[in-house]
């Protein structure tokens, strides 16, 4: 499971992308993001978790939990939903 919290902006997405780089979120086949601590992302942001998902080399089942509406509508933009179950 991955926390999220505050703001994901364009001043984050670099670390963003390399904590997405860690190999360690290559072995397991189910991912949750925990987005109930997140007030903004950007689509930026948006697009490296989308970029993530859909490039590594097995399936992931991604879920993603807790994210506030405007938080959600940005996922929603990004493309997200096709490949994330979104729960409350």
């Amino acid at each position: 499971m991955l926390a999220f919290s505050g703001d994901l902006d364009a001043p984050a997405l670099g670390v963003l992308e390399e904590l997405l780089l860690d190999p360690r979120l290559r072995e397991p086949g189910a991912w949750t993001l925990d987005m109930t601590g997140l007030d903004h992302i950007d689509l930026a942001c948006a697009y490296a978790l989308l970029r993530t998902v859909t490039r590594t080399p097995e399936p992931v089942a991604l879920t993603v939990r807790g994210a506030r509406p405007s938080v959600h509508r940005t996922l929603r933009q990004a493309g997200l939903d096709t490949v994330a179950a979104f729960t409350a």
